[in-house]
């Protein structure tokens, strides 16, 4: 099982093995975390969201 350290509070985050890029990941410290996959490197950003777009 993969692992690597969240950004926000320096914690191990373990990933499942078939984890993809754009997951969104649920932290313990409470945040959500987004996977990118960068040179077969694993690594977490936080979790910006979309934003609701309620039109008119």
């Amino acid at each position: 099982m993969p692992q690597t350290k969240c950004p926000i509070c320096g914690g191990i985050v373990e990933l499942p093995d078939d984890v993809m890029a754009g997951e969104i990941i649920e932290h313990e410290c409470g945040v959500s975390l987004e996977v990118v996959i960068d040179n077969n490197t694993i690594k977490l950003k936080p979790y910006e969201g979309v934003g609701e777009d309620w039109g008119e």
